[in-house]
């Protein structure tokens, strides 16, 4: 499970704060636990970067609607008892030092020291728990230790409109970094572009990014948090500026595929690029496997549907007339007649047996999945939702944003809440 390199590291995974741009996915779960590509978790990614990386020891921070993501690592995650391999929780906590939940990134890594104290390490690696990306970590903790770097950082070459939404790094010659932006206005890139090479400033990708995901010798980091930024809550704003021409910082330039999920929009969309042909995230890479938990599912089951470009995960009973352009997630039963389009159907928890079916039609409580003759567009299905027949749902630029106890609409996609009961003939937007 490891190698030499790997025994100096601990990687810390930040779960995030209360999710709000990603509500109401995280209405009941921590971000790092919503559903991605019809059977994942969002912790998935770093977890499984990591492992792919042969990189044993990680945490998981985290503080908000943590149940979800506590079952799903606790039933995933197993490894051999020869190897010292682990994924550990570390929820917020009150103690007689600190009476506050976490205040930030920096703050909830100060927060959790205590923690990594019995472990032997020289490196703590710090990724991100809602971004998708494949990377080799030892390839990036190699180049950090050849350039005897007190800090890395893990950039990613943007143009010129991407880059008012990140923190634009200026590298010098030598790969070390001298300057920081945070979100700069188009007017203030002039001099912040850096050398990031030909492939990519062909591409008109001339500035680098900070993906949030870092490195710093253990000794850099205790002294950082607990001495010199004892105040500070954030890595990207206050820490990461302080250190520039007082620390020796490096960029790590990364020219594959990346995207931060963290709102409905990027998330939506990331979902759904899956089903292109030759998808920029790729989850056939048997060298680079996503883990996730081992269920014991049935092959999924199709009648009279024609599918396009969609992906249907395991234990699915699919009879509608037409999936395009969808991801269609495990336990997912779509009735006849139905059209499913550009959406993603996070499927269910269970399966409901058929006596349950008829309790609840006596109800006059729809099945559990998606009913006969719907049509659905632009829309987020979340899980163990019950949608009736005859349903109409379609998000649209034209739909206002809305909330309430059923569904969100944001930047004109639908997202049907969590064990959400949608009555036989509602309809949300227009055709």
């Amino acid at each position: 499970m490891e190698n030499s390199l790997s025994k100096d590291v601990l990687a810390v995974i930040l779960g995030g704060g209360a999710g709000s741009r990603l509500f109401p996915l995280t209405q009941t779960r921590s971000k790092p636990a919503v559903p991605i590509a019809g059977q994942y978790r969002l912790v998935d990614i770093p977890i499984s970067n990591c492992i792919n990386s042969e990189i044993g020891r990680m945490f998981v921070l985290t503080q908000f609607n943590s149940a979800s993501l506590n079952k799903h690592i606790k039933n995933t995650y197993h490894f051999s008892i020869f190897s010292s391999a682990f994924v550990d929780i570390i929820a917020a906590e009150q103690t007689p030092d600190s009476q506050s939940w976490f205040q930030g990134t920096a703050d909830a890594v100060r927060q959790s020291l205590k923690h990594f104290g019995q472990y032997a390490f020289k490196h703590i690696i710090i990724l991100s728990g809602d971004q998708l990306y494949q990377m080799d970590l030892n390839e990036f903790l190699e180049n950090h230790i050849k350039n005897k770097a007190d800090i890395s950082i893990a950039t990613t070459p943007v143009n010129a409109s991407d880059a008012t939404e990140f923190g634009i790094m200026k590298k010098e010659q030598d790969g070390f970094i001298n300057s920081f932006i945070e979100k700069p206005n188009k007017s203030e890139l002039g001099n912040w572009k850096s050398d990031t090479g030909v492939e990519m400033q062909n591409q008109g990708k001339d500035y680098l990014a900070s993906m949030g995901i870092y490195i710093f010798n253990k000794e850099v980091l205790y002294k950082l948090l607990l001495e010199d930024c004892a105040n500070s809550t954030d890595f990207g704003k206050e820490i990461i500026p302080y250190s520039m021409n007082k620390l020796k910082v490096l960029s790590y330039q990364y020219n594959g595929y990346w995207t931060d999920i963290g709102n409905l929009s990027s998330f939506f969309e990331a979902n759904l690029a899956l089903t292109d042909e030759v998808p920029a995230f790729n989850l056939f890479d048997g060298n680079n496997p996503i883990f996730t938990r081992a269920r014991m599912l049935p092959s999924s089951k199709i009648d009279g549907t024609f599918i396009e470009r969609s992906m249907i995960a395991d234990g699915s009973i699919v009879h509608a007339s037409k999936v395009e352009h969808s991801i269609v997630g495990i336990r997912t039963r779509i009735g006849r007649g139905t059209i499913i389009q550009r959406s993603y159907i996070m499927g269910n928890d269970y399966f409901e047996t058929i006596e349950e079916m008829n309790a609840n039609k006596m109800k006059s409580i729809p099945t559990m999945g998606i009913g006969e003759r719907c049509f659905i567009k632009n829309a987020i299905i979340d899980k163990n939702s019950r949608i009736g027949n005859d349903v109409k749902i379609v998000g649209s630029d034209t739909l206002p944003d809305q909330d309430n106890n059923l569904f969100t609409v944001k930047n004109g996609i639908v997202a049907i809440k969590k064990g959400a009961i949608i009555p036989d003939g509602y309809a949300i937007g227009q055709e």
